[in-house]
């Protein structure tokens, strides 16, 4: 059996890799002339910039796995403890994310009576059975409609820069989900939940990875990983290899394909689409033009990265992992990460580097605006909100029009009907972070499974 994997982005490689590591052959048909896809790590003079995400969280066996067989597990690199601290900008300055119930008490994050709310949440109840309701109503129910504006805003932002009215509930936030419907009460659902984690590790003395659980990354930024199962895979990838037609054959698929402008032929007996949804449908439209339009539903926000490095002196190292902005606050600044503080090993001698996030799905408008304006906006919005004035020693500017995948209400929906039109379609298969998690862990976790499942 031979699986051609369509895309050559993290998921299309850990799902080459995992399948090689099982004895079936694949091969990776990447259209760009490098193979990560989002995740790309650029060395500019002393910084180290990340184009697309940043790091992980170490708490998914199968990336701790993945780093293992590549040999990779000594350079994961955690956060720096002085990024303990995480910042929300709400009514005109940055004020700290409390780490515990008493702190969140005492904060002025949001007002009294929205803080009196949400300690009310231990009364609150479920929600309709059978409906998939927005990340919003959930919020308000729970919560109140103070803190979800500000605090739950916040912290999908800094995940899929969408609109909480909008996103679904049960596929963006599944665990806040599955506490309502467990134990009514988020906040007892979460206690109850750690209380069982602490058991569990007591009570289970199997060989694991040992998993931290802190924000992560490796010693020469993301790009590490792709790198090793780059050069673990050798000969199976095959860039500037852009496939334009599939046909199915009574042994499984015949793929038409441009390599390095030429055209090329290939059979296998199992198709996996790695690509974003919107490359997928234009793949399956003259083939099945309900899937490719389920595929086409699928939204993406787009995003702007600017990176400002600041020469040694120039400026003082920010506290903190970096804050989050709610959109209540009218910015196009989404968030903006302390890098030189959270991973020092990214910016040398000193120098200081942030990371801006611009657009989503409410400010779509400002992607589209050039490199310089993005690079004036971000500095502008940076001094309102931190006083910053100094003057950068380094701007790179990344834009990606279709960015975050946006799992809106009826995402799963979607998915589960995508599951049962694939069935229509006997070797052909679907993973990337369209579908069951937009991060690299997710990826990783979902490539693996269904290697798993074709090996």
């Amino acid at each position: 059996m031979t699986v051609a994997i369509i895309g050559g982005g993290i998921s299309g490689l850990v799902l080459a890799h995992r399948l090689r590591s099982r004895g079936t052959a694949a091969v990776v048909l990447e259209s760009s002339s490098r193979v990560g896809g989002n995740v790309q790590t650029r060395t500019r003079g002393e910084y180290l910039l990340e184009a697309g995400p940043n790091s992980f969280l170490d708490r998914e066996p199968a990336t701790r796995s993945l780093a293992g067989t590549l040999g990779l597990e000594t350079r994961i690199r955690a956060a720096d403890a002085a990024a303990k601290n995480r910042y929300i900008f709400t009514r005109g300055a940055l004020r700290v994310l409390p780490a515990s119930p008493p702190a969140f008490l005492k904060s002025d994050l949001i007002s009294l009576p929205a803080r009196l709310r949400v300690l009310g949440e231990l009364f609150s109840g479920r929600g309709p059975r059978g409906v998939d309701e927005s990340l919003a109503q959930l919020g308000r129910r729970h919560l109140g409609r103070e803190a979800t504006t500000v605090l739950l805003d916040a912290v999908q932002t800094g995940i899929y820069a969408g609109d909480p009215e909008r996103l679904s509930a049960e596929a963006t936030f599944p665990q806040l989900v599955k506490f309502e419907r467990d134990h009514r009460s988020l906040i007892l659902g979460a206690i109850r939940a750690q209380r069982a984690a602490r058991e569990a590790a007591k009570g289970d003395g199997a060989a694991k990875p040992q998993l931290t659980g802190l924000l992560s990354t490796f010693d020469g930024g993301l790009g590490v990983l792709v790198d090793a199962l780059a050069a673990a895979l050798s000969d199976t990838v095959r860039t500037d290899a852009k496939v334009e037609g599939l046909t199915p054959t009574p042994d499984g698929w015949r793929i038409q394909a441009r390599e390095r402008g030429q055209p090329v032929e290939l059979s296998a007996s199992q198709v996996v689409l790695a690509v974003p949804a919107h490359v997928a449908a234009d793949l399956l439209r003259p083939l099945d033009a309900p899937m490719a339009a389920t595929l086409g539903a699928i939204e993406y926000a787009p995003m702007a990265v600017v990176h400002l490095g600041f020469a040694p002196g120039t400026t003082p190292k920010p506290d903190g992992f970096g804050f989050l902005v709610p959109a209540v606050e009218g910015k196009a600044v989404l968030g903006t990460i302390h890098v030189s503080t959270t991973f020092p090993f990214r910016a040398q001698g000193g120098r200081v580097l942030l990371t801006c996030l611009l657009g989503g799905t409410r400010r779509p408008d400002v992607v589209a605006r050039d490199e310089d304006a993005l690079a004036a906006l971000a500095r502008e919005e940076l001094k309102a909100m931190t006083g910053l004035t100094a003057t950068p020693e380094l701007t790179e500017v990344v834009r990606w029009p279709r960015g975050i995948p946006q799992y809106t209400v009826g995402h799963l929906g979607r998915v589960a009907s995508l599951d049962g039109q694939l069935k229509r379609w006997p070797g052909l298969h679907l993973t990337g972070n369209a579908y069951r998690g937009v991060g690299v862990n997710d990826c990783i976790r979902d490539a693996t499974r269904l290697a798993d499942a074709l090996g």
